[in-house]
């Protein structure tokens, strides 16, 4: 099994945000990511395979992540 790691630009295409967004949501917590040690400013990766399985999570929205309308 081969570990794929990210970059932050790599992630956000993945994931179809913006890198800036990927950036907040690692420093936030909001996202598994990994900093990298060793420089100035903080460098993140990203596991793939972490990405998945927090898309595989229910939304807490507990519509799945769609925004469904109701009919009344």
């Amino acid at each position: 099994m081969t570990t794929e790691w990210l970059t932050a630009t790599e992630a956000a295409q993945y994931l179809k945000v913006k890198p800036r967004t990927v950036l907040k949501w690692a420093k936030e917590g909001r996202i598994p990511a990994h900093p990298l040690s060793g420089s100035k400013r903080v460098t993140w990766r990203f596991l793939k395979s972490e990405l998945d399985a927090m898309l595989a999570l229910p939304s807490a929205a507990g519509d799945g992540g769609l925004n469904v309308q109701q009919q009344s």
